[in-house]
């Protein structure tokens, strides 16, 4: 399951335009009675029976897919049927539907785990004919506090420190926070640089993280350390929250997230452990929704953090793909379509003197579409006189994904820019 950004519909111009002219044949030709018959039974193929055995003492147990009737990838999209170790759902959808899915206990941090005690990949069905499937499930991920408990049994570098369930006067709900030491931290007396990373959940252990890969920061980190790349630093994580969307979103709810990283979290990380504070030795990084607020805390708060590493930035958000994607409910009757940062760029927006930024993106999945805002950026920084290479880069890595595995492959890149010799 995507961590990210919820995706939208794909190709909706394209299917808008079919619509229309399907409409007018049909105007053109009515079906007979018979014909619609047979219209109507072929759009109701095909059923799924979806069987899966579980262990015992296991309570109810979801199916969540890629299906609108299943949020779609609401966690709790369906309650399976059945209260012993076996239990069913079906499911009906037109021919030719490409189904996806897995199994929850009701969130995603009790998702079912493969039998090696991993995350698996989406099942997936491709709908010609009625279909029976069974599935074996052995375990579900623990509570989450379980392997917050058990921090050296994720097998990081270094020392995990949590704080959970932290509150703030800006920010609802509360959410966890992970600091990370690196190895020789305890036994020395020095101070270190601090990078402060959002969805903190998918950073170090693998058994939390949401798609059951996390970004390996701490080996990315040792390795550019060992090899004199970049100084020791300290990681610090804030967990994501259901309010992920407008938290990150700098055109809704990151100014209250801005405060209460400056106001509450900053000053106590700061009062805890040996760090260097100031801009010249903050940076701040994240991926997709956590590239755009990362943008946003260097644009806005210069005092604070010199530099960002910005992630598959979703720079293509705009009023309309929020509406479609956060805000469904209270939308727009006619959102704007036009991006917000081309929206910002356009009467003026300024680079703060000294800032660095980094942004990369990929050529497949959600990436494919960020060329576009991301020239946009690129011919803004420029146009403010930012030096490429020096103050920002823009980079495209060809064959990555949106998704956390192709965030760990390149991982080191960003960190160098942010802390190597090129940065001081």
């Amino acid at each position: 399951m995507a961590t990210s950004l919820a995706h939208g519909r794909r190709g909706g111009q394209l299917d808008r335009v079919s619509a229309l002219a399907l409409a007018a044949l049909l105007t053109l030709a009515a079906p007979s009675p018979a014909a619609l018959f047979f219209q109507q039974r072929a759009a109701a193929c095909c059923t799924a029976t979806i069987t899966v055995r579980v262990p015992d003492g296991i309570g109810r147990v979801y199916l969540a897919g890629n299906l609108p009737e299943l949020g779609p990838w609401r966690a709790d999209g369906r309650a399976l049927t059945g209260a012993g170790r076996e239990r069913t759902t079906t499911i009906v959808v037109p021919t030719g539907t490409d189904f996806e899915y897995k199994f929850t206990l009701g969130s995603w941090e009790r998702e079912a785990l493969n039998p090696s005690g991993g995350v698996p990949p989406n099942y997936r069905l491709r709908l010609e004919r009625d279909t029976a499937v069974a599935h074996e499930i052995t375990s579900f991920k623990r509570e989450q506090r379980e392997y917050i408990a058990d921090w050296k049994g994720s097998g990081v570098l270094g020392r995990l420190v949590y704080w959970t369930d932290v509150r703030s006067k800006f920010l609802s709900p509360s959410r966890h926070v992970e600091i990370w030491l690196p190895p020789g931290y305890d036994s020395s007396s020095g101070r270190y640089p601090v990078l402060y990373m959002h969805d903190g959940q998918n950073l170090f252990d693998p058994r939390i993280a949401n798609t059951g890969i996390d970004w390996g920061v701490d080996e990315a980190v040792m390795h550019l350390v060992e090899r004199g790349t970049i100084p020791p630093i300290i990681v610090v994580g804030v967990w994501s929250s259901k309010e992920r969307g407008r938290e990150y979103s700098p055109w809704h709810k990151a100014p209250r997230y801005a405060r209460f990283l400056k106001e509450e979290l900053i000053p106590r990380i700061n009062r805890e452990f040996r760090t260097l504070s100031g801009p010249q030795h903050t940076a701040v990084m994240g991926s997709s929704m956590g590239g755009l607020l990362s943008f946003y805390l260097v644009t806005h708060h210069p005092d604070v953090f010199g530099a960002c590493g910005c992630i598959s930035t979703h720079f293509p958000l705009s009023e309309a793909v929020f509406a479609q994607v956060f805000d469904a409910v209270s939308a727009p009757a006619r959102p704007d379509t036009v991006a917000y940062i081309a929206r910002d760029i356009s009467p003026g927006l300024r680079p703060p003197r000294g800032a660095r930024y980094w942004f990369d993106y990929g050529s497949q999945g959600l990436d494919s579409a960020y060329a576009p805002t991301h020239a946009t950026v690129r011919a803004w920084l420029r146009q403010q006189g930012l030096v490429e290479g020096r103050d920002f880069v823009v980079r495209r890595y060809e064959g990555a994904d949106h998704n956390e595995a192709s965030w760990r492959a390149r991982l080191e890149d960003p960190l160098t820019f942010l802390f190597g010799a090129g940065s001081r």
